[in-house]
């Protein structure tokens, strides 16, 4: 199977041709707005970080946001700095550098001489870059190539026996045709681990995953909490989840049946084929975030209650296998799942058809979130992720 995408010349494939502005600390945030808005097709990545942390999150901030870049739906990047923030220009550029050769620019207002100064030159660049990205065209790209992320937030029953379920299916049929799908969500697999552990593809891989569980269940204890206290979440509650284990086994359907072949650390680049595990947080937004810095292309999350939640570098499609959620938040979904179990619709057929709906995603139309310009980011903190 065939998509239409965008070849880069470090070898990555974009099914997107974003030119990202970036501020590169919260204190210039807003000249990059100014910057992104008077710029017709440039995206703004909100950055509330890159000054004031220690050291393990300013090189986890670090590691996210040139990944954000280095994704294939990015053509080229201006990085709008301050100039005294604890990440510099050069730590950016080589950060960068490690991960593509695209084109990026970095300016600073204490160098520019001032937000109007900052500002005309940003417009400068990214219009350059703009007119340049626009020469890229579409071309056949194989299914082998796609890298897709898989998320949960807002979850109700529905969620686990058919949204997930149908993700499940789709993912697997991605595996099959030799491409790649991410698991994540780590609290989210917390009474689940002996279930993925014995789906590694070898040994080591499935204890591995399980270890990496059990060590998040242990950072909550060694804190003084229990993660039950707070997961599932009011909503789910509502929704009709009554324990973190029962939405745990609803959770891992979203990865099907194949074996798991690497369990990799939180945003770290994604470079094996077939079903992986992303070592994340539960936070749906902080995780969605992870796995397109590590490379997916675009992501898949079911919701039964709802969620509006989106990103700047990659289109977040919204599966609910609720209906009633489906018909009355229409804005914010693009595909449900509910036929599954209202009109005994076989999970096959809708794996197949929501595959054939992430294609044409892929080749070009857009989901409810990139209509409505939701464009949300954030990056998970002091953690002691791998």
């Amino acid at each position: 199977m065939k998509f239409k995408g965008y070849r880069r010349s470090d070898g990555s494939v974009g099914i997107r041709n974003h030119v990202v502005v970036l501020p590169g600390c919260i204190c210039s945030a807003g000249a990059a707005r100014k910057i992104a808005a008077r710029t017709e097709g440039v995206v703004y990545l909100h950055n509330p970080n890159g000054c004031a942390q220690n050291s393990m999150d300013t090189a986890l901030t670090l590691e996210i946001l040139s990944g954000m870049i280095a994704n294939g739906n990015v053509y080229g990047a201006l990085i709008v700095g301050l100039g005294c923030e604890t990440i510099q220009k050069d730590r950016y550029l080589e950060a960068i550098r490690r991960k593509t050769d695209k084109p990026v620019y970095y300016i600073s207002l204490q160098e520019e001489g001032g937000i109007k100064r900052t500002v005309e030159k940003g417009v400068e660049l990214t219009a350059a870059m703009r007119r340049e990205a626009d020469f890229c065209q579409r071309e056949d790209c194989d299914v082998s190539e796609l890298i897709l992320g898989m998320e949960c937030g807002g979850s109700d029953p529905s969620s686990g026996f058919s949204a997930n379920t149908v993700l499940g299916n789709t993912s697997d049929r991605i595996v099959d045709l030799g491409g790649t799908t991410v698991l994540s969500e780590t609290p989210e697999a917390i009474g689940a681990e002996n279930v993925l552990r014995r789906r590694g593809l070898t040994p080591e891989i499935g204890q591995k995953l399980y270890d990496t569980v059990k060590a998040c269940e242990q950072m909550y204890l060694d804190a003084g909490e229990d993660v039950r206290n707070t997961n599932p979440s009011p909503g789910n509650k509502a929704g009709g989840i009554t324990t973190l284990e029962e939405k745990s086994l609803g959770c891992i359907h979203k990865s099907g049946t194949k074996p798991f072949t690497n369990v990799i650390c939180y945003g770290e680049k994604i470079t094996k084929k077939g079903l992986l595990f992303m070592d994340s947080t539960a936070y749906d937004v902080a995780s969605t975030t992870a796995k397109i810095a590590g490379g997916a292309q675009v992501v898949v999350f079911t919701t039964g209650r709802g969620t509006p939640v989106g990103n700047a570098v990659a289109p977040v499609i919204k599966v609910t296998g609720n209906h009633d959620t489906f018909t009355r938040l229409n804005d914010m979904m693009d595909f449900d799942t509910s036929s599954s179990y209202t009109e005994g619709i076989p999970i096959e057929t809708l794996g197949g058809k929501l595959l054939d709906y992430i294609l044409a995603v892929c080749g070009g139309q857009p989901v409810k979130a990139e209509d409505e310009d939701f464009c949300d980011m954030a990056i998970n903190q002091l953690h002691s992720y791998c």
